[in-house]
């Protein structure tokens, strides 16, 4: 599909998962304003971000010299864990060899390579171009490349069928008024109907939706409610350090969810989720996370509450069936570089109703 609204940039797609496999120094070899916002963001959550600033006397002449002395000065000042060089468009535009400026850089520390630019359509192959080098050199194993393979072209599938890139332009949307579907919430909770509240977030993201399904509890303790959580301990490094923190810290405060697939798995996760909540047949939905990821099939004849941190999924959600459609602005600047849960706008608005 040729889209005409912004999609996610494949540079910053390698950059968070340099991130998630435990590099805790990025070099972006370009521009200095290139993934200028993203990489200090990361820089919040405990990853440097260099850059070799590139200029117009590089992109004529190469940028081998600058990308040495990045990674010897990068070396020897921040003693880091991991490296990874990041390429950007300048860098592929002018045919640079990255491998070729570690082996001249001489660096000790383990570093790789990787050769990306923002001209690919969809995202993940950012985080493709950043796994295949780190298996390469044993920082994961072949299995779990496959594994991510498996999921990203899942994750991808929900979009393209449901989700914000289903089609070239959707309008953005800040959605429902938050205070109106909480009150209409808490009415069915208190009401005596049964409900659901699931959780199937994406990676570091679930620190913010977790406490949606913790602020429903803290409102409606006594609700007949069964809270489902993607929780399970699997995938690359950060991931399953995030999902024990997440979990642990819900347990703190009275939720204690069924677990239904792990935070990278959210993409192939709709169906178990759906299954399980056919099996419940609950009068009302809570979903947060990745909503559009469950087939509307499941949901059919329930009164589905959803949250979104996507403007721009609004719209289909609300033709999927949802009826209260929410949107989590800013979610995810809120939620990098934290370890414990952070208080949802949605969450709040519930815990104001007692």
């Amino acid at each position: 599909m040729q889209y005409i609204q912004p999609r996610p940039s494949s540079i910053v797609a390698a950059l968070y998962t340099a991130r998630d496999l435990g590099v805790d120094l990025a070099i972006l070899h370009g521009p200095s304003g290139c993934s200028f916002k993203h990489a200090r963001l990361l820089e919040e959550d405990g990853m440097r971000v260099l850059t070799t600033s590139l200029g117009d006397n590089e992109f004529i002449f190469g940028g081998h010299d600058p990308l040495v002395q990045v990674l010897r000065h990068a070396d020897e000042e921040f003693s880091p864990r991991r490296i990874a060089v990041i390429g950007t468009c300048v860098s592929m535009i002018i045919g640079e060899d990255l491998e070729s400026a570690i082996h001249d850089a001489g660096v000790t520390t383990p570093t790789i390579a990787v050769e990306i630019h923002a001209g690919f359509r969809e995202n993940i192959d950012g985080v493709i171009a950043t796994l295949e080098p780190a298996a390469a050199a044993g920082w994961i194993s072949e299995g779990e490349l496959e594994r991510q393979r498996y999921y990203l072209g899942k994750a991808n599938e929900v979009e393209r069928l449901r989700g914000a890139a289903s089609r070239s332009y959707i309008e953005p949307s800040r959605g429902d008024l938050k205070h109106i579907a909480a009150k209409r919430l808490v009415e069915l909770a208190d009401g005596g109907a049964r409900g659901v509240a699931v959780m199937n977030a994406k990676k570091e993201t679930a620190y913010m939706f977790a406490d949606e399904l913790i602020a429903l509890r803290d409102t409606c303790p006594e609700a007949a409610i069964t809270y489902l959580a993607n929780l399970e301990d699997r995938g690359l490094p950060k991931v399953r350090e995030d999902a024990a923190r997440i979990l642990a810290g819900m347990r703190e405060r009275g939720v204690d969810p069924e677990l239904i697939g792990a935070l990278d798995e959210y993409g192939a996760n709709g169906i178990a989720v759906g299954e399980r909540i056919q099996e419940l047949a609950p009068d009302f939905a809570l979903i947060v996370g990745v909503p559009h990821a469950i087939p509307p099939e499941y949901t059919d004849g329930i009164e589905v509450f959803s949250v979104t941190n996507g403007p721009r999924q609004v719209e289909p959600l609300r033709e999927l069936g949802h009826r209260h459609v929410m949107v989590e602005i800013d979610l995810h600047p809120k939620t990098l570089g934290v370890r414990e849960i952070v208080e949802s706008e949605f969450g709040a608005v519930l815990r104001s109703i007692r």
